[in-house]
């Protein structure tokens, strides 16, 4: 084998070597070595979430397609991904693509929803409509932020209970305050044990009340007399707001006098007239204004009974027809 030949083969297998490394790298990539069929949407996010170009286009947990493309879209201030769908896989216009993480540890993938049935597919380079999914990043770091304050709140508790250096806790204070108050507490007891023993002698009102059955009897037979005092009120309230009501409606006299205007108007003329009346009573006209003001009828009269007394006591010895001349007599 010459020179050539020999170098020749180096060459190939050198050629070789290097195809096979690209193609490796292309693989483990995520790229394709050669351009699949099929036909591309366009999604687009306000973060990608490390997603990357390879990454698998799920629907309903089945595989479709792949991400082919990840760039900027600096005019609409997101992040874009061309997503290569597979040939005969129809995407609904209604579906909703969103990032979805694989595991704790596994890698992100799109993951598009079924869509309505009756909804028409999307054209191919089409956009789809997006939705925002958790991101484990945001998510660690609220627990983070949560167990920071929960660590505060720990603190903050444990403070308010064993207290710090400034000052004590919540026992030390209650323990200083039952020293500085013993005096006070052991008066307060005392009074406590008195009052008892006192309700347990049957002193006191309470105290009958407690041990005395007659006075638990006395007590709810009043209650029961207030309770019925209170219904007939009740009753008395209802019977008297029955009557304003009909006082209101102009029904009975009463109503009449109220709402009435010709009878409020009989009323009027009559107690004028009453007054009218009395006037003329007062002034002494007609007869019996005269005999109540006029003393000379008075006088008559009295003069009147007396030839009367006169007369019958001269009728006792005259007969029937000289007795009415007695009287007539009398009287004239």
């Amino acid at each position: 084998m010459n020179n050539t030949q020999q170098t020749a083969r180096v060459g190939l297998f050198f050629i070789l070597g290097l195809a096979l490394t690209w193609v490796t790298f292309q693989t483990l990539s995520g790229r394709n070595i050669f351009k699949s069929k099929g036909y591309t949407l366009v999604v687009g996010f306000e973060s990608l979430k490390e997603l990357k170009i390879g990454d698998q286009v799920r629907m309903a947990g089945v595989e479709v397609g792949a991400v082919e493309t990840i760039r900027l879209d600096l005019p609409h201030h997101r992040a874009e991904a061309i997503l290569r769908i597979e040939p005969g896989i129809k995407i609904a216009e209604d579906s909703t693509a969103s990032i979805v993480m694989a595991g704790l540890i596994g890698t992100n993938y799109i993951g598009i929803d079924l869509g309505s049935p009756g909804a028409a597919p999307l054209a191919p380079g089409a956009e789809m409509r997006t939705k925002v999914t958790p991101d484990i990043n945001a998510i660690m770091t609220q627990l983070g932020n949560l167990g920071g304050k929960l660590e505060d709140a720990f603190n903050s508790f444990n403070t308010a209970i064993n207290g710090n250096t400034k000052e004590g806790g919540f026992f030390q204070k209650l323990d200083r305050v039952v020293t500085e108050n013993s005096t006070k507490v052991t008066a307060v007891m005392t009074n406590l044990k008195e009052i008892t023993d006192k309700l347990n002698r049957g002193e006191g009102t309470l105290g009958k009340l407690i041990n005395d059955p007659k006075a638990h009897d006395e007590l709810v037979a009043a209650i029961a007399e207030f309770k019925a005092t209170a219904t007939q009120a009740k009753g008395f309230v209802a019977n008297a707001q029955s009557i304003v009501d009909q006082v209101k409606t102009g029904k009975g006299t009463l109503g009449a006098l109220v709402f009435d205007e010709t009878a409020a108007n009989d009323l009027k003329a009559t107690v004028a007239n009453l007054r009218a009346v009395s006037e003329k009573l007062a002034k002494g006209q007609g007869s019996l204004g005269k005999l109540i003001n006029d003393d000379s009828l008075y006088l008559d009269a009295q003069n009147t009974m007396k030839k009367a007394d006169r007369a019958l006591d001269g009728l006792d010895d005259s007969g029937p027809i000289t007795a009415v001349g007695v009287v007539g007599k009398s009287l004239f």
